[in-house]
């Protein structure tokens, strides 16, 4: 006789489930009301409908399923069923990238988001070509690159703030990585080396200048390194140091 057919399960929760990040704590059973452009995103471009599965996270405990109860005008409720993974831990690196153009900041916020940086620290140099950034816009964008790449945690993100006063207030014991353009030690021989809190600096479109280079290099914590002999845009230095630093010191 032949074998008896069973059919698959499907996955639970389905690949397919939209994932958003939330401001509240989640818990096994509370109601999340979802508005504003997520809520449209759920129910006029996902189609949500009742009974539907999506995937939220909190940045504080991790990641739920929750169940769509209903889709309304301008909201669309869902009820928190189950945890699935616990907020990831990240390595203790923070990006310092002076402020560039609007999409090539756009597009070191996305990824660096996505390589896993703790926390990212606008400046503001002598030649950046901005000096404002709209924090709400840049939170908008970390959350839409976690939610793609499935991530359970946020970058912290802080408001702009000026080169000399970022190293005023430096923190003791964290190593501030320069990535100057005028030369320094391997980043991944000085990166492999080094244990405990760490932050990268990276410069405008214009560089930095020979004065700041100076309180740069004068700075206790810091410690110059070169990203090879080719001349990086703002947002590949900062990008490539990360990624070099996870490969080196961090989570890789």
């Amino acid at each position: 006789m032949p074998a008896a057919h069973h059919p698959k399960v499907p996955a639970w929760p389905p690949k397919s489930a939209p994932r958003l990040f939330v401001v509240d704590e989640l818990h096994a059973g509370a109601a999340v009301r979802i508005e504003g452009n997520p809520a449209h995103y759920l129910s006029r471009v996902m189609r949500a409908a009742p009974g539907d599965v999506v995937i939220l996270c909190d940045d504080i405990t991790g990641e739920w399923a929750a169940r769509v109860s209903d889709v309304g005008k301008r909201e669309v409720v869902l009820e928190v069923a189950e945890m699935l993974r616990p907020r990831e831990a990240v390595p203790d690196l923070w990006l310092c990238p002076a402020l560039l153009k609007k999409d090539r900041f756009d597009l070191a916020l996305e990824k660096a988001t996505e390589l896993g940086a703790a926390r990212i620290q606008p400046v503001i140099t002598r030649r950046c070509v901005a000096d404002k950034l709209n924090l709400d816009r840049a939170r908008t964008i970390t959350t839409e690159a976690a939610e793609q790449c499935a991530r359970t945690v946020l970058p912290a993100l802080a408001e702009p703030v000026k080169l000399d006063a970022l190293l005023a207030d430096w923190p003791e014991h964290r190593a501030l990585f320069f990535a100057d353009e005028n030369g320094g030690e391997p980043a991944a021989t000085a990166f492999a080396a080094h244990t405990g809190p760490a932050a990268i600096l990276t410069g405008p479109e214009g560089g930095f200048d020979d004065a700041e280079r100076a309180a740069i290099r004068a700075h206790p914590a810091a410690r110059a390194i070169t990203l090879g002999p080719r001349i990086l845009r703002g947002e590949t230095a900062a990008i490539a140091a990360i990624a070099v630093w996870m490969a080196s010191a961090g989570d890789w």
